[in-house]
């Protein structure tokens, strides 16, 4: 007697996977806290196009030891796409479906590493972990992001928070001001077209050509947020997990756990206001005094709107082994009214004040600092 047929189904689960899986933007991004299903979700999105024989798609991470990784993308495909009959060339780390359609993991562990893909057309493109990639590398792959398979061109990308990333810039309109997503715009699409090299975002298509012309072709830009609650599979597996996150430090807890954009490890989190005494009065004869500069050279604009700082922090020191802060100096601009910031603070420090200023390595950070001397 035969065996009795039972046949294998892949299904994202209800909520936020099912959310991220029937999105039609061009750009989807779903990306929050560990253990939220998002490479699960990225490994089903292909099986959409798992009868078309000219499907060809690649996911990213930006090196080959992630994809390669205990658990990691290649042993989680190994549970969806053998049962279905998939055929994998492991030293490709490729897939070839019955139809002949073709599912690759590959890297970009390197800024030029994009050009090893001049003139392919690939019509899915997906990132796991979007965050780790440079802008550059991300809107590169655009331009290879087309084919003749009949299947328009699109992206999908997974991520936990990361706020020094391109990225949260890329979704800011999807996340609040205190850094948490804002939930009933889960999903929602935005569009966007870049002009002299700045996005400009609309809620349609039509504003934007409206705005600056029928030539322009908006893209489509989604932002679906995830919590390891949307994974009820995982919770119920593996409850441990859910501890190990909530055993996490406070900065690391926020982002993994519950996927807050904004914190990082500073603003007050290692150093707490309490522990320092304002003092009325500056004590007199420090044994030295100190100004130092963490220079950047960036003014906020459309495309980067929270730039690093240059900043000056003024400091004293007494021969009791105590230290007073006296000031702090702050601005963000171009590098010629930097060097105008830095002259006109050491002016007013006087001769007493040492002004110490990082140099970068090589010729050109020799320059640097002879000419700031």
């Amino acid at each position: 007697m035969n065996e009795e047929f039972k046949p294998v189904v892949f299904a994202p689960q209800p909520g936020k996977q099912t959310e991220f899986l029937s999105t039609k933007a061009d750009i989807a991004i779903y990306g929050g806290s560990a253990g939220a299903g998002k490479s699960f979700a990225l490994l089903l999105e292909p099986l959409r196009h798992f009868h078309n024989p000219k499907f060809g798609g690649v996911i990213f991470r930006r090196n080959s030891t992630q994809v390669r990784n205990q658990g990691g993308l290649w042993d989680e495909s190994l549970q969806i796409y053998t049962p279905l009959k998939a055929t994998p060339k492991q030293s490709y780390l490729e897939w070839i479906f019955p139809s002949g359609g073709k599912m690759k993991f590959a890297h970009l562990e390197n800024e030029a590493s994009v050009y090893d893909w001049q003139g392919s057309q690939i019509p899915f493109i997906g990132f796991d972990e979007v965050t780790h990639f440079t802008e550059k590398q991300f809107f590169y792959m655009l331009s290879r992001n087309r084919s003749m398979s009949g299947i328009p061109g699109y992206v999908r990308a997974t991520c936990n928070p990361d706020t020094d990333s391109w990225v949260r810039r890329f979704i800011d309109w999807w996340i609040d001001e205190d850094g948490f997503p804002i939930e009933e715009r889960s999903g929602k699409l935005r569009w966007f077209v870049r002009i002299e090299d700045e996005l400009k975002w609309a809620s349609s298509k039509e504003e934007l050509m409206e705005l600056y012309g029928d030539e322009q072709l908006p893209k489509s830009v989604t932002f679906i947020p995830a919590k390891i609650y949307d994974n009820k599979i995982l919770i119920s597996k593996d409850p441990s997990y859910l501890s190990s996150l909530k055993a996490l430090s406070r900065v690391e807890r926020m982002r993994l756990l519950e996927g807050n954009w904004n914190v990082r490890s500073s603003a007050g989190l290692y150093f707490q206001r309490g522990w320092f005494p304002i003092v009325d009065a500056l004590p007199a004869n420090p044994v030295m005094t100190v100004r130092y500069w963490d220079r950047a050279s960036t003014k906020p604009s459309e495309t980067n709107r929270d730039p690093d700082y240059t900043v000056g922090a003024k400091l004293h020191r007494y021969g009791d082994g105590t230290y007073v802060l006296e000031h702090i100096a702050r601005m963000r601009d171009t590098p010629l009214q930097v060097e105008r910031f830095v002259k006109n603070i050491a002016s007013q420090d006087g001769f007493k004040t040492t002004i110490c200023i990082e140099q970068d390595p090589g010729s050109a950070g020799v320059a640097d600092v002879d000419n700031y001397i």
